[in-house]
């Protein structure tokens, strides 16, 4: 399956200053943003989640085959079952999720591929509860979702006592419109640290500071 920009970003992106032991990736396709943070962390536990089963068995072979294999683990779940499973035991130190999306204001021109996008989209609400049952009290989450919606999501957000630390705002190019936000939340509120990414300055002339980000996950970059 295609590796996309966003999953990238978002794996390359999380601190992990706080040196997480254990790291939940929700939503976590073939196993990307989960690998590239065993590969960047001494976490002993990355629990992946994927309820896809096509992308959550190559989830598994990808983990199989990795370097990491011992520490990888993913569970084949909606996340409210994994929740109600999961919320009495030991808490993560690190949550990230790349979640599928949709809202009404939301369409990529193809009327089938967003049928399906909603069918698969984790309600932020939902993701938003689950994390805070999830989440260790001096944990973070990372996020990346469409700009568009950053707003209503930090506003969910507080309502389950998460608050952003850190925002960066992704453009594809100087003069494009902001496409994505990178948010790090916690359960301490404040004044987040706010910046802007852009990736590209023309076609495949990737800007400085894209390239220092993700570096070390591409062989020609």
């Amino acid at each position: 399956m295609k590796v996309g920009t966003d999953g990238v970003l978002l794996g390359a992106w999380t601190s992990l200053d706080h040196h997480p032991f254990s790291i939940l990736d929700i939503g976590t396709g073939t196993g990307v943003i989960a690998l590239m943070l065993a590969q960047r962390s001494h976490a002993e536990l990355i629990d992946a989640l994927e309820i896809d089963e096509d992308a959550y068995e190559q989830a598994v072979e990808n983990f199989e085959n990795s370097d990491w294999g011992d520490r990888l683990f993913c569970y084949h779940a909606a996340f409210d079952e994994f929740v109600e499973e999961m919320q009495d035991e030991e808490k993560y130190e690190l949550i990230v999720s790349n979640p599928p999306f949709y809202s009404a204001d939301y369409s990529s021109g193809d009327a089938k591929r967003d049928q399906a996008r909603f069918a698969e989209a984790l309600p932020f609400e939902e993701l938003l509860e689950g994390v805070s049952l999830l989440l260790s009290k001096k944990g973070k989450f990372n996020v990346i979702i469409p700009y568009t919606e950053e707003e209503k999501f930090r506003y969910l957000a507080a309502d389950h006592g998460l608050f952003p630390q850190r925002i960066t705002r992704v453009k594809g190019t100087p003069d494009s419109a902001v496409k994505r936000s990178l948010l790090e939340m916690s359960f301490l509120e404040g004044q987040p640290l706010i910046d802007e990414l852009v990736i590209e300055t023309a076609r495949h002339q990737y800007t400085p500071e894209y390239i220092e980000l993700v570096k070390d996950f591409y062989l020609k970059m």
